[in-house]
């Protein structure tokens, strides 16, 4: 299955698009900025549904829970799928290419349409008369070889016949994420630019909480009229995902900032050098306090992921939300 996100999506959505993959099949190749492939083999047996059946439900849960639609191509090989999500019509959608169909649906396409074809070696075809897969199909393996080199030339023959054996192979994106803010209109340091640095913790918190993952640095990068931009990065004392946690640091970073008269135009905080939140050293702690806000973050999260992210959260960033 090749996945295609909108052009334009920020990072943070893009890894929330990741984590719905994921909960579908374990095996997912990242493609950024803005697509994946995913091997449904298991994943097919495990759900006892047919490829475009799952592809069907990824495209409900991305609108449903992100409000991105995705253009999802569900084929035998990397190319029929990579091919078959490019020729979806409209913002999204689904198309299935069945093993058996597979000649019969790349022979019309247009030579440009096949996944790896680019603009130059489509016009060294054509210039040959070749325009159509199907007739790509048809010619001499050789003879493409010639039109577009050795090793270009067997991949294009091979992939034409709907022969393509690269595996579908696990990446995840560099381990950092980041949410950002952009104000309305130019705000100076004050209790908007603290609401908003606080909805930006809080959003960060949850998305690090929800991909399991834990943050040992924060950068924070401030954005001003006219272009310029000041960015600092600090270490927190242990890897943590809590929002109390990025909260003191983020605090921290705005202060070190010294803002005085600045126009801001965006806030953008990044969670650095993350690893697994299982690998996270748990330090035993006598702050009940502590341990009680820790209990009703698990809570708050279980009432966002049913109701809305903005549904409960701090005061601040409630009324700034609204």
């Amino acid at each position: 299955m090749h996945v295609r996100c909108p052009d334009g999506l920020p990072e943070e959505v893009y890894r929330r698009v990741l984590e719905l993959l994921a909960g579908l099949s374990p095996v997912v190749q990242a493609l950024p900025p803005a697509a994946a492939l995913v091997e449904l083999g298991g994943a097919l047996r495990y759900h006892g549904a047919d490829g475009r059946r799952l592809a069907e439900v990824l495209r409900v849960r991305s609108l449903s829970r992100l409000g991105v639609d995705v253009r999802v191509g569900v084929g035998p090989t990397v190319t029929v799928a990579a091919t078959a999500s490019a020729q979806v019509a409209g913002p999204g959608g689904v198309l299935a290419v069945a093993p058996g169909e597979v000649a019969d649906w790349l022979g019309p396409l247009p030579v440009e349409a096949l996944h790896g074809i680019g603009p130059r070696q489509a016009r060294a075809l054509r210039e040959y008369g070749i325009h159509r897969v199907g007739l790509l199909a048809a010619v001499p393996p050789a003879t493409v070889q010639r039109l577009l080199g050795g090793k270009a030339g067997r991949l294009a023959a091979d992939r034409a016949r709907g022969i393509d054996p690269r595996p579908v192979t696990p990446r995840a994106l560099p381990a950092s994420a980041a949410v950002t803010h952009r104000f309305d209109r130019h705000a100076l340091d004050g209790r908007p630019v603290r609401a908003a640095l606080l909805a930006l913790t809080v959003e960060l918190g949850r998305l690090l909480r929800r991909r399991r993952q834990a943050a040992r640095a924060l950068t924070l990068t401030l954005r001003f009229a006219g272009g310029g931009r000041w960015e600092t990065t600090r270490r927190l004392p242990e890897p943590s995902a809590h929002d109390e946690d990025l909260r003191t640091l983020a605090y921290q970073l705005m202060d070190a900032a010294g803002l005085q008269r600045g126009r801001l135009t965006a806030l953008t905080l990044k969670a650095e050098d993350l690893l697994d939140a299982g690998r996270a050293a748990q330090q035993i702690s006598l702050d009940t306090a502590r341990e009680a806000r820790l209990l009703a973050e698990q809570t708050i999260d279980r009432i966002r992921d049913k109701y809305g992210p903005h549904i409960i959260g701090p005061a601040t960033t409630l009324r700034h939300a609204s």
